[in-house]
């Protein structure tokens, strides 16, 4: 490749985790914990953003809220936000290893990214002590980043571009229009408009389509279609560029707009 010259992957639901099911039972069982019962959807809504901000988001959620309220006679604060996270981050460390599979055809399109003189970074709403638990498990089935920017490596996360600046050095990269931000968040895509990149939504296999690969096979045509169809809604509103339904499918994308950058075309 002439023009692009780097591709920047979020970890949970685009490279590894289907689904992005790690956080998931951790911000329930959490919850759990402080007497307060939060669902599967609940938990999923802020999914991209860094994990402190994700908690208050959830607190702030009105059904949320009146629960907490109605447990501890008042409003949760700042204070019930950092009790909740302190509980919450152990969770997550124990189960994000169990969580490392590399999603079918990553390692895949790496390789062939690579054969392309392209280099590979990432950048998460995970800590760097979670993170830590998934890359030796992602590298023994080939992925294995040239760059890893984490939540806490920046002033701010997620849908700021901070994580992305700090990336695009690591890589030897100084047009964020000659790189490309893949994520399955609308978070993650706002990450990479702000920051200047292309943005491409990945639908089945991430957050907004919150299923096992498994489970997503088994469901009948028509309630895949229209779940697929309601997760691109999400991540295009988001202003992705472009959606594929899993990291299998961006090459055709990548060629695309390495073709458009020829053509003097940006973002």
């Amino acid at each position: 490749m002439k023009h692009v010259k780097a591709v920047i992957f979020d970890w949970a639901g685009t490279v590894v985790d289907y689904g992005s099911l790690a956080p998931m039972g951790a911000f329930v069982e959490t919850f759990e914990e402080f007497g307060v019962s939060i669902t599967i959807d609940e938990a999923r809504g802020p999914m991209g953003i860094a994990k402190r901000p994700h908690i208050a988001a959830l607190m702030a959620l009105p059904r949320v809220g009146a629960a907490w309220t109605a447990k501890y006679g008042r409003a949760p604060n700042e204070a019930d936000i950092d009790a909740v996270y302190d509980v919450f981050v152990p969770k997550n460390i124990r189960v994000a290893a169990s969580y490392s599979q590399v999603i079918p055809g990553v390692s895949d399109v790496v390789s062939a990214l690579r054969a392309d003189d392209i280099r590979i970074g990432t950048t998460t709403g995970y800590t760097r002590e979670i993170i830590d638990e998934i890359v030796p498990g992602a590298a023994r089935q080939g992925f294995a980043p040239d760059s890893i920017v984490c939540t806490g490596d920046t002033p701010e996360g997620r849908p700021s571009p901070y994580m992305i600046y700090r990336s695009l050095p690591q890589l030897g990269v100084w047009r964020a229009k000659d790189a490309i931000k893949v994520d399955d968040t609308e978070v993650g895509i706002e990450e990479g408009i702000n920051g200047g990149t292309w943005a491409v939504g990945v639908a089945v296999s991430g957050n907004a389509f919150g299923m096992t690969e498994e489970d997503m096979k088994a469901l009948p045509p028509g309630e895949f279609m229209r779940r697929r169809a309601a997760a691109a809604k999400r991540l295009t509103a988001a202003g992705a560029h472009y959606v594929v339904d899993s990291v299998a499918d961006l090459l055709p994308v990548v060629y695309d707009i390495e073709g458009r950058l020829a053509r003097g075309e940006r973002p």
